[in-house]
């Protein structure tokens, strides 16, 4: 009996880890996109400003890319979401726990 509850814990924690990981690599996924979403967009100026320059839109650029990551952070579009959902069921991630685990 003590091998089967050490293999469900160890599933488990694998699980978790696993899910972890998932959960790291769909919100990063999701942050490249909207890093290309806001440079597409800003791509689409059709004047020139005052202030442009190469250091302007370098800081624009990084300003853009923590904006990309906190969105993606807080799941504003759900794309990380949609891939942890997809993603999830085929990894056994997002599984939750048999009632035969439990009771080990």
């Amino acid at each position: 009996m003590q091998i089967g509850a050490t293999s469900a814990t160890t599933a488990r924690t694998g699980g978790a880890q696993s899910k972890a990981s998932l959960e790291k690599a769909a919100q990063q996924f999701e942050a490249i996109f909207l890093r290309q979403m806001m440079g597409a967009m800003r791509s689409a100026s059709l004047a020139e400003g005052i202030s442009d320059s190469s250091a302007t839109d370098q800081f624009r650029d990084m300003a853009d890319a923590r904006t990309a990551d906190s969105m993606a952070g807080r799941g504003t579009l759900g794309i990380a979401e949609m891939l942890m959902h997809q993603f999830g069921a085929r990894t056994g991630a997002s599984t939750p726990a048999s009632p035969t685990d439990k009771a080990e």
